[in-house]
């Protein structure tokens, strides 16, 4: 159960926030929605400071995999996520945010469950590192193309908000480990619980801002997201294994594909000043994704690969 407590924890948090969410709000006049961005680059941050040499060495020897991560990451399941909303009827801002998860990069968490289910964790690694990376480009790009229709998207200033939440603090993360590597040492013992804490609070946050439009689309929009995750998997796993590439591998590209930084996409829900709405689907994806991919990484883990 240890596996599952933090998922488990943060669905009731959602519970308390969906009935309660005048407490989760705002406090003196001070929304609680102004925190997202901070807490989010820490959280970036501290994934910069885990990069190394050795992750690009690893991307130089391995091209064609992390090609074939990144390709499945940015295709599968931003087109998956449109074809969500041709075959929900959302309303529009809400069926956004379905885009808007589907366009994200993979999340931390997915090199989490990459060890646990015996995956190639350096392929996840280095996937998870190139696509944040490549996602201040990427995502506005496939925002712009297929949610444009659903909201008004500004390519250049979605492209500034990803840079300032995600290059600029991976960027200094980097630089800290280099510089300063024995502050860094101490700091990211508490990272990881920053992280869990952090992202937690933002569910909570969207949940309580979106909960008259979850009343009206949530069981809709859970089945939804949970096409999307399920999804992810099946479409990442079996594409990997019709280009042969061998099961560890498919594992990785699997939870890379399956799995995105719901934290990320949020803040960007916020940004557009539409957390309440287009920020639902990324609420709900981030606490799904943590069971399902805990529960896959389990099934797998406790198998035996055959390369």
């Amino acid at each position: 159960m240890k596996k599952y407590a933090y998922p488990l924890s943060i669905i009731l948090i959602v519970i308390v926030a969906f009935n309660f969410p005048n407490y989760f709000i705002e406090i003196n006049g001070v929304k609680f929605s102004k925190f997202i961005i901070p807490i989010l680059q820490v959280i970036m941050l501290g994934m910069g400071s885990t990069i190394t040499t050795e992750d690009f060495v690893a991307i130089i020897k391995t091209p064609k995999l992390v090609i074939i991560g990144l390709v499945a990451q940015f295709m599968i399941m931003p087109l998956l996520g449109f074809g969500l909303t041709k075959l929900f009827d959302f309303p529009a801002e809400i069926a956004a945010g379905v885009v808007l998860i589907g366009c994200s990069p993979s999340g931390l968490a997915s090199n989490v469950m990459a060890m646990l289910a015996k995956a190639n964790v350096a392929l996840s690694i280095c996937i998870t590192t190139l696509a944040t990376l490549l996602a201040p480009i990427l995502t506005p790009l496939l925002m712009k193309t297929l949610g444009g229709e659903l909201i008004e998207i500004e390519f250049l200033s979605m492209v500034w908000d990803m840079t300032k939440i995600v290059i600029l603090p991976v960027v200094l993360g980097v630089l800290l480990n280099k510089f300063l590597p024995e502050l860094m040492a101490k700091i990211k013992n508490i990272l990881p619980y920053f992280s869990m804490v952090g992202i937690g609070f933002i569910i909570t946050i969207v949940t309580a801002s979106g909960q008259k439009s979850l009343e009206t689309v949530g069981v809709l929009l859970l089945l939804a997201v949970f096409i999307h995750n399920i999804g992810g998997y099946l479409l990442g796993y079996f594409a990997a294994k019709l280009l042969k590439l061998k099961e560890k591998d498919a594992r990785a590209i699997a939870l890379e594909v399956g799995m995105q930084n719901g934290g990320l996409a949020s803040a960007l829900a916020n940004e557009m000043g539409k957390l309440a709405t287009v920020g639902l689907a990324s609420a709900i994806f981030g606490p799904m994704m943590n069971i399902s991919g805990s529960l896959l990484a389990s099934w797998w883990g406790s198998k035996k690969t055959k390369d």
